[in-house]
């Protein structure tokens, strides 16, 4: 195998041998034991990667990641991202190899009810996962945002050392498939991390020409390396052994490369051979995703050297060396402290705030800083969303952002002077560790990246496009409500409220759509007060109930109601109903507040009580106890009306049998949104007639 002079031009000449033993090839081959028969005890599961991929899993974990087995949360410590997730088995044998936590039992669960080693890595579940992968493509871009955070954190912290010289420079390891550069997200984040110049990103394709149809060769034939040029990266090749595994050499020398090269990330393409060495399960399709068989797994053994008739063998001298990394990141620990601790003393004020984002605390007095609005003026949600933004920044160094390529039309923008771009860049705002992040057009590597952002810890991150696009970030979005993250999505032009633009970009089916995303707190806030209050609320949740959140925002103006601390708990009682009880209550969210408060107003001069709850956050809302629902939604008021310029799937739980929903259940047109309003049947006159039907339903 070579690591030759083409594609890469970088010489490793200087490149420190490494010491590898008989025992290391051992564990090697212990880890391909292990997936073997985790999958053939389960019956099911992925055993050819990570057979194949063994050997640079270990030389990662064991030979070139900084990392301590007994912390994996140490701040200091490089990451690690399986992006093919189906694969697991590749990191699950190297954290029970290193002493994570995992130990054989857990490998005999794979795939089994509540086992710690599920079908795919799961971030929270297993100590040492970084992140959830297996919807291809997704673990490219969360790489690329733990190398675009791990950028801005050396800006918070220590942006005056020189390159490598800063404990909070590391490194960000990837190993990526076929399968992941196939998906376009991969695309969209590779163009966004050449153009970031993301030195501290290293990629390990492994190009084993295998998918569930067979070879690759059915549906892809491009050149990868050409590709990942064009983007901007540092490339390799190395081909295998004529053995048909690893030259661990030449692999180790490929890594320290392309971690030498740090004005650009790298991807070194390894040819392998899946299921290598099963006899007969080697290089086919059907290695990926099935078992191999009782026959294969002991033929496999004998020429592994493994007694065929042992299950789950792993000799403890084999354990022991392994383990032995345990040690190594103890050592690196305790030395990154001492240089930690010498950081603290030189800079004692970005050390505070180094503690404070650590602790998740807010500095004292920001809640002073976010704004309230008068009462009475008209101003669109996404406008009130940007002043807000910008007060929260001057407060909170942590916070940044950007948008899709719509940063005019998000108001996403705190500091139109510090865009983050390599400091070569041509335009003047350009800055390394800039506040300003310019996703381009490309929502689904903003969602993958947001979530790598979020996952790499010590900033909070934002990112904004139209509602409508908010398509292209779902499986990101789903991600992130699957794991927790504290990411926020400005999502603006909510509705087809935007008007002339049309049908295509005016979101009929997305907010039902995503209020289904379990874990995702979607946000429509009816005037800018609500708007505020919403930032605030997402601000102290970071920490505290970690979720992300989405905020739908207007592009047309809309009234101004006064502030009311309410609005956090995701619906309250607006107005209230004058003089008596209320007879119908009147639910309503965003641009359509103002509709149910005009309705409320006619029906008041017929002498029908009503209430009129806002409700921004229907997640927010059902968090709330049962006796603060119920003073909002009253039990025994049978009517009611719920209204919301979208389809109505949201709103029948709420209005039940006698309700009635003013609603949207077709695509818009383009037309000034207040002729659209009125020819859709979206006004004050239709959510009054509908209160007095739902009274009559409820009297009958």
């Amino acid at each position: 195998m070579t690591c030759g002079e083409e594609p890469s031009q970088v010489s490793t000449e200087a490149t420190t041998e490494l010491e590898w033993s008989e025992l290391d090839g051992r564990a090697v081959d212990t880890a391909r034991v292990l997936a073997m028969d985790a999958v053939q005890k389960v019956g099911n599961g992925h055993p050819g990667t990570a057979m194949s991929l063994a050997p640079a899993a270990y030389l990662l974990f064991q030979k070139l990641m900084r990392h301590d087995p007994a912390d994996a949360s140490w701040v200091g410590r490089d990451r690690f991202v399986l992006s093919p997730g189906h694969t697991s088995l590749t990191l699950y044998t190297q954290l029970f190899l290193s002493g994570y936590g995992l130990e054989l039992d857990d490998l005999k669960a794979f795939r089994t009810w509540d086992s710690r080693t599920p079908g795919h890595p799961e971030h929270g579940h297993t100590t040492g996962v970084e992140t959830t992968t297996g919807p291809l493509g997704q673990g490219v871009g969360n790489a690329v945002g733990m190398a675009m955070a791990a950028r801005y954190e050396r800006g918070l912290f220590d942006p005056d050392a020189a390159p490598g010289e800063s404990v909070f420079d590391h490194t960000i390891w990837a190993i990526v498939s076929d399968g992941d550069l196939e998906e376009g997200i991969s695309a969209e984040a590779s163009s966004l991390a050449g153009h970031q110049k993301l030195g501290n990103l290293v990629a390990l394709y492994d190009d084993n020409h295998i998918s569930i149809e067979g070879d690759t060769a059915t549906a892809f034939s491009e050149d990868v390396l050409k590709r990942y040029e064009a983007y901007g990266w540092h490339v390799q090749r190395i081909e295998q052994d004529p053995s048909g595994d690893f030259d661990t050499q030449k692999l180790y020398a490929a890594f320290k490369a392309a971690q030498a090269v740090t004005d650009r990330p790298s991807i070194i393409a390894a040819r392998t051979i899946i299921a290598w060495p099963a006899p007969h399960a080697q290089n086919t399709e059907a290695a990926h995703g099935s078992a191999l068989g009782e026959a294969e797994v002991a033929a496999t053994k004998q020429v592994l050297g493994f007694d065929p008739e042992q299950h789950f063998e792993v000799a403890p001298e084999v354990l022991a060396h392994a383990r032995k990394v345990g040690d190594r990141g103890r050592e690196a620990h305790a030395e990154w402290t001492k240089r930690f601790e010498e950081w603290r003393s030189a800079n004692p004020e970005r050390a505070a705030t180094f503690d404070r984002i650590q602790a998740g605390e807010l500095p004292a007095g920001w809640e002073e800083v976010v704004p309230e609005f008068p009462a009475g003026k008209a101003v669109a949600t996404r406008k009130a969303s940007g002043e807000v933004l910008k007060a929260l920044g001057g407060v909170l160094p942590e916070l940044w952002g950007g948008s899709a390529d719509l940063a005019g039309s998000n108001n996403t923008t705190i500091d139109a002077s510090s865009s983050f771009l390599p400091a070569d860049n041509p335009l003047p705002e350009a800055n390394p560790y800039g506040r300003t992040v310019h996703y381009g057009i490309r929502e689904h590597a903003m969602g993958s990246t947001m979530n790598g952002i979020a996952l790499h810890g010590n900033t909070r991150i934002y990112g904004g496009t139209f509602l409508v696009f908010s398509d292209y970030m779902r499986p990101a979005v789903r991600l992130a409500a699957l794991m927790k993250l504290p990411t926020t999505y400005v999502w603006t032009h909510d509705s087809i409220g935007l008007g002339e633009d049309g049908p295509t970009h005016q979101p009929v089916e997305h907010l039902s759509a995503l209020r289904a995303i379990p874990g995702l707190n979607v946000v429509r806030p009816a005037d800018a007060n609500e708007t505020a209050i919403a930032w605030a609320e997402i601000t102290r949740r970071h920490t505290a109930k970690p979720a992300p959140h989405g905020l739908a925002l207007t592009r047309q103006n809309v009234p101004t109601y006064p502030a009311d601390v309410n609005a956090a708990k995701g619906g309250y009682v607006l107005l209230d109903a004058e003089g008596g009880r209320p007879q119908v209550i009147l639910i309503a969210t965003g641009s359509e507040v103002q509709l149910a408060v005009e309705a409320r107003d006619q029906l008041q001069s017929e002498g029908i009580q009503a209430r009129v709850v806002s409700m921004p956050s229907v997640e927010w809302f059902e968090e709330q106890d049962q006796a603060y629902r119920d003073s909002v939604l009253l039990p025994d008021v049978k009517a009611r009306v719920a209204v919301e310029a979208g389809i109505a799937l949201t709103w029948y739980r709420f209005v039940g049998d006698a309700g009635r929903i003013v609603s949207l259940e077709h695509f818009g047109a383009s037309a000034d949104y207040k002729v659209l309003y009125r020819e859709f049947g979206l006004t004050s006159e239709a959510v009054a007639a509908a209160a007095r039907d739902s009274i009559a339903a409820a009297t009958r």
